[in-house]
């Protein structure tokens, strides 16, 4: 099976966790895509959706599935989303997509946080993919020069030729060369730094199940 596939598997497999007459919180990304459009076969047995970002929320929207504002929901039965490495404790990196900061406030309001993936996010120590950091773009080079203390270079993230605005109308570093060994510790000590919105490392909202999309089928991984 190519990644696609994978994806498509993972994605039919989440609604198994999709609590029926709740509203479910949406992740953001190409595996999610996946999930949202096998989510539109039972969007009449939902509430609606919590959206982490404006791109899914598009993509709920145009499905005919209701989004609501995560400020009117008290607490989300589950959450689904993807993950660019997934250790074996549940410990993610994300944020590839840009979504971070909306992805980790959806995940603190979730009972449930399953993540759906293909068996090449599953990595024994996180860093491997450069890990994402929202930030306020007036801080940019003073928490460059604390990776970079740290073993770790960082830049901004480009899009069309100038520097990316998120959601939320700040900018992203990706950070290469880091080992984290201990997530907890590494995601504390950065979400500490000012200027910093959101580390993409989620210790703290962790993954309580990952179903992983393997050449043999879906993987239920607990954590």
């Amino acid at each position: 099976m190519n990644q696609d596939e994978l994806k498509a598997l993972v994605g039919q497999a989440a609604l198994q966790y999709v609590v029926p007459g709740q509203i479910v919180g949406v992740g953001t990304g190409s595996t999610v895509n996946k999930f949202i459009e096998a989510l539109a076969s039972m969007k009449d047995q939902i509430k609606g959706a919590v959206s982490s970002s404006e791109a899914s929320t598009a993509r709920l929207k145009a499905l005919g599935i209701p989004v609501l504002d995560s400020n009117e929901v008290v607490e989300l039965a589950v959450y689904i989303d993807g993950a660019d490495e997934i250790n074996g404790q549940g410990h993610m990196v994300k944020g590839g997509g840009a979504a971070l900061t909306r992805e980790k406030i959806v995940a603190a309001q979730s009972k449930v946080f399953v993540c759906i993936a293909d068996e090449s996010k599953l990595v024994s120590v996180l860093g491997a993919f450069p890990v994402p950091v929202e930030v306020i773009p007036m801080s940019s080079a003073r928490i460059m020069a604390q990776f970079a203390s740290m073993g770790g270079q960082a830049q901004v993230r480009m899009k069309d030729g100038q520097a990316l605005v998120t959601d939320n109308g700040q900018h992203i570093l990706d950070v290469k060369g880091l080992q984290i060994t201990d997530p907890v510790a590494f995601e504390a000590q950065v979400s500490q730094w000012p200027g910093v919105v959101t580390v993409g490392v989620f210790a703290y909202q962790k993954a309580h199940v990952c179903l992983l999309g393997t050449s043999a089928g879906v993987k239920t991984l607990k954590f």
